[in-house]
């Protein structure tokens, strides 16, 4: 098996947004789109390569699986133009839309699972929600409906002055190790903080503050009645940016019966990158393979 990537650039006005792509060499599969969070860009978040170790790269299992999978720098983020925007919850969807036709292009669909975490599970249900024909089935980690009980979302207002004042937030090496052990320490993985801020740290000192507004005073930002595909809510039982209240009231709402509400053991904030990443890789994978629908039991025999 060899996998292989490309990169691209979409247009936004004057912005040029980063694209990357990996799939197997030949392969025409479904489409899965990794939408990344508020305080990492892309490559990072989603094919991260650490030597000696060959299992942090989500992009690369899902090629495995069959999966075209691609992801995006948003405005602001990775190797994407800094423009004045503060890259919030709406200006996502925008990023998406220019790069959705390059998607579309390259690979014949007009449609794809989409994933997101954390700040980048907003951005995906925000994108699902105003581009339903786009997506086919959606799967959430790290997501925050209200931020009600939210003791994260409570910290992080104590800086909302600060958030709103500017486009973008200084970042140093240690804020990195922050993401993993704010909520739990014993489930972060230190090889994986100490790679994202190699990575993020030779492009800027900064990210764009747009998320972090959205999610302490604008929630909420997301109509479930109105996210109509199928949805999976991956939830690590010590993450701090929700709770299960909140999150369980919002899978209550949603119209498709055909979703999943998981609440992991084991789990934090960052369920892809962290100690117990296969066992969520599991769980997403079961997901996003199930079978074709059937209707009839004149079905089987099509």
């Amino acid at each position: 098996m060899t996998i292989v990537s490309n990169e691209y650039w979409a247009s936004k006005g004057d912005a040029s947004l980063y694209m990357f792509r990996k799939r197997e060499q030949g392969s025409s599969g479904r489409v899965l789109f990794l939408i990344h969070g508020s305080s990492l860009s892309a490559i990072p978040s989603y094919d991260l390569q650490i030597p000696g170790h060959d299992d942090y790269s989500v992009m690369d299992h899902f090629a495995k699986l069959g999966f075209d999978v691609w992801t995006m720098d948003h405005d602001g983020y990775g190797r994407s133009s800094r423009t004045s925007s503060n890259a919030d919850i709406a200006d996502a969807v925008v990023d998406l839309d220019a790069a959705w036709p390059i998607v579309a292009r390259e690979t014949g669909r007009a449609s794809a699972i989409v994933f997101g975490q954390s700040g980048g599970a907003l951005r995906a249900a925000a994108f699902a929600q105003a581009r339903p024909e786009r997506v086919e089935r959606l799967v959430l980690d790290g997501f925050v409906w209200t931020g009600k009980g939210s003791p994260t979302l409570i910290k992080r207002r104590e800086r909302i002055d600060e958030w709103r004042a500017a486009p973008r937030r200084k970042i140093d090496r240690a804020f990195f190790e922050t993401i993993f052990n704010r909520d739990h320490p014993a489930f972060g993985d230190s090889r994986v903080a100490t790679a994202w801020a190699d990575y993020e740290l030779a492009l800027d000192d900064s990210f764009p503050t747009g998320t972090y507004v959205d999610m302490s005073i604008n929630l909420p930002l997301i109509d479930p009645a109105r996210i109509l595909c199928p949805v999976q809510i991956i939830r690590g039982e010590f993450d701090g940016i929700a709770t299960d209240d909140d999150l369980i009231d919002f899978f209550r709402l949603l119209p498709n019966k055909e979703k999943q509400f998981c609440l992991m053991a084991g789990q934090a904030h960052v369920g892809p990158q962290a100690v117990n990443r296969h066992r969520f890789l599991h769980v997403m994978d079961s997901f996003v393979t199930l079978g074709e629908r059937r209707d009839s039991l004149a079905q089987q025999h099509r």
